[in-house]
């Protein structure tokens, strides 16, 4: 079965359309990956997620997505509670249900 990976972000005021358009730009070529959407879940909140072929394809790439957020790391706003600019969960899809 395939693998997810969820982060959890928040913008500064003004800097979404930086924050866009540094996925825009970025190279999402990655081995394994199989699609990345991202989401708007409230004021300036998004959720960026993405499905791979497999937890060490989505391990694989961690250094690709860690340069990636260095390249907008200046738009996010720290989550608060010792999280820092992101809130990342991932894991092995354990029942697919459609």
């Amino acid at each position: 079965m395939s693998a997810f990976n969820a982060v959890r972000l928040r913008v500064k005021p003004g800097r979404e359309a930086d924050f866009l358009e540094a996925h825009r730009r970025a190279d999402s070529s990655w081995p394994g990956m199989r699609r990345a959407n991202i989401i708007k879940t409230g004021d300036r909140s998004y959720c960026v997620l993405a499905e791979w072929d497999s937890m060490e394809a989505l391990a694989a790439a961690r250094p690709m997505m860690i340069a990636t957020l260095d390249s907008f790391r200046d738009t996010l706003e720290d989550l608060g509670g010792g999280l820092g600019v992101t809130d990342p969960v991932s894991g092995p899809v354990v029942l697919q249900l459609k």
